[in-house]
């Protein structure tokens, strides 16, 4: 059970996958290299657990052995959450933003052209099926993960930048029974967390200081490593906890927040990017979008019970209407406010709901709709995502960049020719020529293929939408 390499299988004499069938074989296989002395009982244990039954046994000891077995596979689901989830995935800290419930942390990422698999697959098989960044069990935020994804472009500079704040804060740590405190791996985890979760507003430092110490407490728990629930070391935890107060303590005299604040604040204007290209391909991929309460402004939030804060509904309903009344008089105006104030997070808001009204309005494609991979070419081809949906002559062609820091300089915004050159996308076969951007409203003539730079200029992504039926 201990080597399931999923939650668990569903197999019973109604259900029985031929996946489910080699996920078993795979764990057997593992508990047969171990421990390869037990080959005769794994056997039989193989072929109980697959159902493979004697033909001298009666139908009730079949359905007794049958319940036994889809019971055994209610307890590995426990068990990978337990071991899995909230061990591994506090002890293994190469980078957070893979450490996520579902996930695999030792895999950074994987190639456009899988992506694109999976999600053709999903428009065949699962249109309806959930698209979530973020819900109540999710161990970061979906922008505290994208922004510590920027660190994956920038490994050497994030190498040099994390050594350098190990040799500022040696002297803020403290020894413990002969040990330092925090540990290497506690202090890597720790850093991440701060570039990851850092609110943009000030004013939220002294009370985000406190949600950190309690987090802190709750991940070196998880991991197991020098404490744990069942049984805390509180001279730990102390000492660690004193390590985060005095390397945030404000002060003329801390040299590790004057370096840091500048990197972090670079780290977080290239993940406002990242998240405005992620919340666009979920919102217009295969499946249905899903929004954990508050994430509809930045979601800076850490584990459960973090997440689970009162969420100010009110204020987000205030900002919507303001968005919107500005987006009826002068849309050009209220994307230029926008870009320029993207910290406040109305950018995030106003890009979930144009895309929602687009949603709205083109139902068809977006629940039954095609999905097509399409061609990128030119300069920053490898900058681009981008496909297309397709359903009873309507279109929706989805361009969502990435790898912002090899586009343009802190501070800037990767729009215009001047970011793109001459990158293009080549337009589905019988698309029709005039399309409309329904984020921004501004129409746009496509022959076969686009310009990237003429559709992103004056947003960071875009939806572009067809204006006349095609055949």
């Amino acid at each position: 059970m201990a080597l399931f390499p999923v939650y668990r299988t569903y197999i019973s004499n109604e259900v029985f996958s031929d996946a489910d069938g080699e996920y078993m074989k795979d764990a057997i296989a593992k508990a047969l290299e171990s421990t390869p002395a037990l080959a005769n009982e794994l056997g039989f244990l193989q072929g109980f657990l697959l159902l493979k039954f004697e033909d001298y046994l009666t139908e009730e000891e079949r359905a007794q052995r049958t319940h036994f077995v889809m019971r055994f596979q209610q307890f590995t689901g426990p068990l990978m959450a337990k071991g899995f989830e909230d061990t591994v995935l506090y002890a293994y800290n190469r980078l957070l933003s893979l450490n996520e419930v579902g996930g695999d942390p030792q895999r950074f990422g994987f190639s456009l052209k899988e992506f694109h698999a999976f999600n053709e697959r999903r428009a065949g098989l699962w249109p309806h099926t959930l698209n979530a960044t973020s819900t109540h069990d999710t161990k970061r935020g979906e922008d505290v993960r994208a922004r510590i994804n920027v660190l994956s472009e920038i490994p050497q500079e994030w190498a040099r930048t994390v050594n350098a704040w190990h040799k500022l804060n040696r002297s803020k740590k403290k020894k413990v029974r002969g040990f330092t405190v925090p540990d290497k791996n506690d202090e890597y985890f720790l850093y991440q967390t701060l570039i990851g979760a850092l609110p943009f507003d000030e004013k939220e430092y002294p009370a985000f200081t406190e949600r950190l110490k309690q987090y802190a407490v709750k991940a070196v728990r998880e991991a197991k490593v020098h404490t744990a629930w069942l049984k805390p070391d509180t001279d730990y935890e102390e000492a660690f906890l004193s390590f985060v107060a005095e390397i945030l303590q404000s002060s003329e005299d801390n040299p590790f927040l004057r370096e840091f604040f500048p990197f972090q604040k670079k780290i977080a204007y290239y993940g406002i990017f990242n998240s405005l290209s992620q919340t666009l391909l979920k919102l217009t991929a295969p499946g249905v979008p899903d929004f954990y309460q508050g994430t509809e402004l930045w979601d800076l939030n850490l584990v459960d019970p973090d997440n689970r804060r009162p969420v100010d509904f009110e204020k987000r309903i205030a900002l919507l209407r303001g968005i919107k009344d500005k987006a009826s008089t002068d849309m050009f105006r209220l994307t230029r406010e926008l870009c320029s104030r993207m910290q406040d997070g109305r950018i995030k808001l106003f890009l979930i709901n144009r895309i929602l009204r687009a949603r709205q309005e083109y139902c068809g494609v977006f629940q039954r709709g095609t999905y097509e991979p399409l061609e990128v070419g030119g300069q920053r081809k490898d900058h681009i995502i981008a496909f297309s949906r397709y359903h009873d002559k309507q279109w929706a062609v989805t361009v969502a960049p990435r790898f912002f820091t090899a586009l343009c300089n802190e501070g800037e915004l990767p729009f215009g020719q001047q970011t793109w050159g001459d990158t293009s996308i080549a337009l589905p076969e019988n698309s029709p020529t005039w399309w409309e951007d329904a984020i921004t409203q501004r129409s746009i003539e496509g022959n076969e293929m686009l310009l990237v730079g003429d559709i992103i200029e004056y947003f960071p992504v875009a939806l572009i939408t067809s204006k006349e039926d095609t055949c």
